[in-house]
Order: C-alpha cells, then sequence, then structure tokens
C-alpha cells in the first residue's frame, strides 16, 4: 500500500457512471468486509450492496429532500454499501455468534470457548445496564468495519467515500430494514472517480503539533 499516495489524495465525491467494479475485485472486498472485526466480536452489522440500476434508482430517491445533492454520485457510482447495525443484542444473535465460534473452532479448547462467552455476555450486559448505550456502541463497530473496508478498497485500486447525507428512516424504509431488526448506519459508495471533478489542489490538514501530544 502506497501511504504516501494515500495521505496526498482527496477523496472521490463523484464517479465515472461508465466504470463498473470487476466482479473479482467486489468479492475480495466482501471478503474482507466479512473478516473486519468488531468488539468482542460482535459482528452487528448485515450489509445491502446495490448495484443493479433499480437499487441505485430506490436509494438514491430515497436519501430524503435534504440530502439530493447526493443523488448523482449513487446513481454513478458502481456499486453502494448499506452499512446496517442491528438496534439491539438479542440472546439469539449472541448464541447465533458463539455457536459459529463454536464451529469454526476459534478456541482450540472448550474452557477457553466457555470462559470467552461468559465475558462476553458481561460485556453486553455492561453497554445495556450501565452504559446504557448498547446502539451507540455497535455502531462504533460499524464506523470501524468502513474504515478498514476503505483502505481495503485503495489497495484494490477503487475509490470508497462515505456518506452521512441521507434520512435512514427512508432509507430502511425503502429497503424494509427495520423489519429485519436493525437500521441504517452508513453509506459507503464505491467505484471509479470522474477524473474530470477530482480536486488536485493540496490536501490541507492542521500541522502535527496541533495535532498530537507524547506522553
Amino acid at each position: 500500500m502506497d501511504l504516501d499516495k494515500l495521505m496526498s489524495k482527496h477523496l472521490s465525491r463523484y464517479f465515472d457512471g461508465s466504470k463498473t467494479i470487476p466482479d473479482e475485485t467486489l468479492q475480495q472486498l466482501l471478503k474482507f468486509l466479512r473478516s473486519a472485526p468488531t468488539s468482542t466480536n460482535i459482528q452487528p452489522n448485515h450489509f445491502y450492496v446495490v448495484s443493479t440500476q433499480k437499487g441505485k434508482e430506490r436509494l438514491a430517491a430515497n436519501l430524503g429532500e435534504r440530502f439530493q445533492d447526493n443523488a448523482e454520485k449513487i446513481l454513478n457510482a458502481s456499486h453502494t454499501i448499506i452499512l446496517t447495525t442491528r438496534a439491539d443484542v438479542t440472546e439469539h444473535h449472541l448464541e447465533a455468534v458463539f455457536a459459529k465460534e463454536r464451529a469454526d473452532g476459534r478456541f482450540a479448547d472448550e474452557a477457553k470457548q466457555e470462559r470467552w462467552e461468559s465475558m462476553t455476555r458481561d460485556f453486553v450486559s455492561l453497554r445495556k445496564y450501565s452504559y446504557k448505550d448498547t446502539y451507540h456502541w455497535m455502531e462504533k463497530q460499524t464506523y470501524m468495519v468502513m474504515g478498514l473496508t476503505m483502505m481495503a478498497a485503495a489497495e484494490l485500486g477503487v475509490e470508497a467515500m462515505p456518506l452521512e447525507g441521507f434520512d435512514p428512516i427512508s432509507v430502511d424504509k425503502a429497503f424494509n430494514i427495520r423489519a429485519t431488526g436493525y437500521t441504517t448506519t452508513v453509506l459507503l459508495a464505491l467505484g471509479y472517480p470522474d477524473e474530470g471533478k477530482q480536486y488536485k489542489t493540496p490536501v490541507s490538514r492542521f500541522e502535527p503539533e496541533r495535532l498530537f501530544t507524547f506522553a
């Protein structure tokens, strides 16, 4: 990965609608997305991969009145991923996580798996009853997953643009998301840049002295 190149480029805000991500590249990216880590392996996400013209039009039409400027970005992107987050951690979901870990042999010995499950239950209970921030905690996992996926996309030569300019209620309704126990957190548009609309100016950031404190 060329970090100097990444540090000197602007995020693409406009895509070339004539270019499509090859399926092999997309599958690599989705494989990475599936593997991205989350706290206590809670895996609170479901991902809607929007790539058909019909799907793009449905998403673009349901961004909400205030955010219609983003419709063009959705329509020209090769794919847009709707990253959704669970509304709550149910017992059924916890059991599903533990069952998959056991099936995959995550822990070589049964005692370690049992200790892990006990620790996970305690931590989830802490978020739910003491901190009272279960959804916010899971939402932070979603953003971590998105950030890692953006880096993976760059490695694969794909532009990735996060979008918070949308009405989650409208998107949830358009894709019947809330009925599944999830809600839309953020969108990630993927594709190749419209070179005519790319910023060519330097990236502007604060100096290190303002940003870093060493202790």
